[in-house]
């Protein structure tokens, strides 16, 4: 019998300083049986510090021609391709030609990946965002994990803090070049 997806109900108050993003959000999260806590909360955050009109997550990871997250226009092209993780040079490669802007947010140490991927044919790689959360942050968050979440997130120059059931936690979001 297959597992199920864990539903995760969010209320986040987000102050992006750095955006000039301002926003109460209320939405769902699924969790599937083979993500990671700490790959949940990535996707989490991302979406959080790309939230604008028309994001949303893709309908599962049962569709890999999605991406990870998106934004569209209202014509439902793709504006903005989120990936989480460590994507391959291929899924950069197609992403980079489906959309405009091309984001990726990951949890883990891109040493060895920037490694892999540096000689690798990807379209436009120089313009592709890359972002590191540090570890300990998204650690903490996985701490408590609950399955109705209420937090609030400031980010500002780059800093994150979350106030999450009256703890404060810290960290800062990297950016990594991957081209050149």
């Amino acid at each position: 019998m297959a597992l199920t997806s864990t539903m995760y109900t969010m209320n986040v108050s987000l102050a992006h300083v750095d955006r000039g993003v301002y926003e109460q959000l209320e939405f769902r999260m699924a969790m599937h049986p083979s993500e990671s806590p700490e790959y949940f909360v990535t996707r989490l955050l991302a979406y959080c510090l790309e939230y604008r009109e028309g994001i949303g997550f893709s309908k599962g990871v049962s569709d890999p021609d999605d991406p990870t997250v998106s934004v569209r226009d209202l014509t439902g092209t793709i504006t903005t391709w989120i990936e989480i993780g460590l994507p391959d040079a291929a899924r950069l490669h197609k992403a980079s030609k489906a959309a405009p802007r091309v984001v990726v947010y990951t949890h883990k140490d891109p040493t060895v990946w920037l490694r892999q991927i540096a000689g690798e044919r990807i379209h436009k790689v120089d313009q592709i965002e890359c972002y590191v959360f540090e570890r300990e942050l998204t650690d903490a968050i996985v701490e408590q994990l609950d399955r109705r979440l209420s937090f609030e997130l400031s980010v500002t120059d780059g800093e994150l803090f979350l106030n999450l059931a009256g703890t404060t936690l810290t960290g800062t979001l990297q950016r990594t070049a991957l081209g050149g």
